[in-house]
Formats: structure tokens, C-alpha cells, sequence
């Protein structure tokens, strides 16, 4: 396992300690309470119409009552067709029962402990000159980097993804949506 260099670890825990007695990290235009997220990530991913196949995986995983705890998490998403990007037969091979370990780590690397904003993961990469490793909760890093003006994450494999949406605040995290499925080493 590749460790977070320390300026970027110091930073991270920075910003997770900075929200971390915080259900929500306030997004770029403050909310009021009337306006304040109600639902977890689970049912904020299910409500989007383009988190199926994620919100099936989690379910084939056990992990929705994790989900569902009071985090914070920042949870990278991929989306119907970041995941249909994946080699036919891929995700009905996961979602089987003897797969569940496979599945579960897949899945906890696109999560990260704490409310992980996009202004403050463009912070860490503006301080990291360029590139930010984040520790999943996979135990395994990702790369943040800017690509033409969009955060593109680089897993394990070399594999990269776009951030296709920032910041959907839920009670209990926030979710950025990408357009691919990162996978750990």
C-alpha cells in the first residue's frame, strides 16, 4: 500500500477535521436549515435515476447500513455508464454472493472518511503542485489531478475517472459523480 505523503495527509485530516462535527459540509452558497440535505447517501444515490447498478453493488455488498451511519463520507459515484464502461460481465460476476469481498473493496475505494468538498480537494491538489493522494477507505490511494479544467482521479491501476458533478450534499456526506469505476490494486 502506497502511503499519503505527509503534506497532503496533514492537509486531509485538516479538512475532515474542520468538518468533522458537522452532519454536512456547507456547499459553495450557504443553506439554510429548511434547505439542509435529509436524505444519506443511499437514498440520495438511488433518487438520482443514474445510480442503479451503484446502489444495486452496495446492496449485493451489505454496505447500505454503513451508508446509512453517520459518516461523514465523501463517496466518488459512478454512474450507470461509468460502470457499463467496465468489460461485459463484470458487474453480474461482482454482484454474486461468493464475489461479496471483491465487491466490497471495489466499492470502499470510492470512499474516503470525512466531507471531502470539491474546493477543498482542489486545495490539496493546488498544494500538492499538480496531484493529491487520498486514502480510501479501501485502505488503498487515489490520485486527484486537474484535466482541462475537470478533477480527474487516477486509480491503483492507472485507470482514470472524471468528476462529472461536485458536491451533492447528503446528511451525511457529500457525493461527487464520476464517469468511470476506480479499481484498487
Amino acid at each position: 500500500m502506497t502511503s499519503i505523503p505527509t503534506r497532503f495527509k496533514t492537509a486531509l485530516l485538516a479538512a475532515v477535521a474542520a468538518t468533522a462535527s458537522l452532519t454536512i459540509a456547507a456547499p459553495a452558497h450557504a443553506q439554510s436549515e429548511a434547505e439542509a440535505p435529509k436524505a444519506d447517501i443511499v437514498a440520495t444515490a438511488m433518487s438520482t435515476g443514474m445510480h442503479e447498478t451503484l446502489v444495486a453493488a452496495v446492496k449485493a455488498a451489505g454496505l447500505v447500513e454503513t451508508l446509512q451511519g453517520p459518516g461523514p463520507f465523501t463517496i466518488f459515484a459512478p454512474t450507470d455508464d461509468g460502470f457499463a464502461k467496465l468489460p461485459e460481465g463484470t458487474v453480474a460476476t461482482l454482484v454474486k454472493p461468493e464475489n461479496k469481498a471483491t465487491l466490497t473493496k471495489i466499492l470502499t475505494y470510492h470512499a474516503v472518511a470525512g466531507a471531502v468538498t470539491a474546493e477543498t480537494l482542489i486545495g490539496l491538489i493546488e498544494a500538492g503542485n499538480g496531484t493529491a493522494t487520498v486514502e480510501t477507505l479501501a485502505g488503498e490511494t487515489l490520485s486527484a489531478s486537474v484535466v482541462d479544467g475537470a478533477v480527474v482521479i487516477t486509480d491503483a491501476k492507472g485507470g482514470t475517472a472524471t468528476v462529472v458533478a461536485t458536491d451533492v450534499m447528503t446528511s451525511n456526506g457529500i457525493i461527487h459523480v464520476t464517469d468511470g469505476v476506480f479499481l484498487p490494486a
